[in-house]
């Protein structure tokens, strides 16, 4: 996890308490947004070349799926001429390892990627339920993503991955930002936002802090930095969500960077479904004889 932002010290991932404390910090007021969709665009631009910038290193890995996060990090990190390998994972008919060769063989990107077998996938899950002691399939299967991608950049060479991680929350990229929104509740979405934000911590901070650990890898998380968040909050959220799209003006931007409209505008899958990850889970709770995958999940933590 990145230590620019001081997430982690002294190795260890900073109490909860001082995680909300460091983002309440932040918190601004609704009545003051930028409403200027020019100038919103031209600044969140910087905020993101600048917040890769930071975190570049001789060489690194980024956790890629080809879309718009991933995809811009990878663009950006290919104008700065950084040394750098993407990495996909997934089950057969995973969707972001199509996109990711997509992406790949547009800018020309240097990609490697592994497709696991179902007993491949099952070996995962089980060493990830036993890093993070827990069988929510959330959890998990965004564990997985994570942990399998770590391993392969390890196995590269590349103990730095970037990922991005925080982008749904700055950006109102989930279901739950379409549902403050309801009846064009522009403020609600806005301290939606922020909510996500200081409840990271419980939600992703702490899985994925666990699995780099345990890996002895450094998570880099250039949508996590203080000014890029304060940029991207100091948005008014009208630019980042409506009926059609999410994380609009996060698009608008990437556009604005140089990233083509198909890998920009590609629409927004979660990392458990873009994997696959979600469907072999399903089959697996099947081929070991559970109706339910909670119950498989379960089943996983007491061997």
């Amino acid at each position: 996890m990145t230590q620019i932002l001081g997430i982690v010290k002294e190795g260890k991932l900073i109490p909860q308490d001082l995680w909300i404390k460091f983002i309440s910090g932040m918190q601004n007021d609704f009545d003051n947004l930028e409403t200027n969709n020019e100038r919103a665009k031209r600044e969140l631009a910087e905020a993101i070349i600048n917040a890769v910038k930071k975190r570049i290193a001789p060489k690194f890995g980024i956790l890629f799926s080809g879309g718009v996060d991933s995809s811009l990090i990878a663009f950006i990190s290919k104008q700065l001429k950084c040394n750098f390998t993407c990495y996909a994972v997934g089950i057969e008919n995973s969707d972001d390892i199509i996109w990711a060769q997509k992406a790949a063989k547009e800018y020309e990107l240097s990609l490697k990627y592994k497709v696991f077998s179902l007993d491949e996938f099952e070996i995962i899950l089980k060493e990830v339920a036993k890093i993070l002691d827990d069988a929510d399939i959330v959890m998990l299967s965004v564990g997985s993503v994570l942990y399998s991608a770590g391993r392969l950049a390890l196995s590269d060479g590349n103990n730095i991955l970037f990922g991005g991680l925080g982008s749904e929350e700055i950006f109102a990229g989930y279901q739950r930002h379409e549902e403050a929104l309801q009846n064009n509740n522009f403020e609600a979405l806005h301290n939606e936002c922020w909510n996500g934000l200081k409840n990271m911590w419980s939600r992703d901070l702490i899985r994925d802090f666990t699995i780099s650990k345990s890996l002895g890898l450094d998570l880099r998380t250039p949508f996590l930095d203080k000014d890029l968040i304060k940029a991207a909050m100091n948005v008014h959220p009208m630019f980042k969500l409506d009926k059609e799209n999410k994380k609009i003006i996060l698009r608008e931007a990437a556009e604005f960077i140089g990233l083509k409209k198909e890998f920009a505008w590609r629409k927004k899958q979660a990392a458990q479904y873009g994997s696959n990850f979600v469907n072999g889970i399903d089959k697996l709770a099947k081929k070991n004889g559970f109706k339910f995958k909670k119950d498989y999940l379960q089943s996983l933590l007491k061997r």
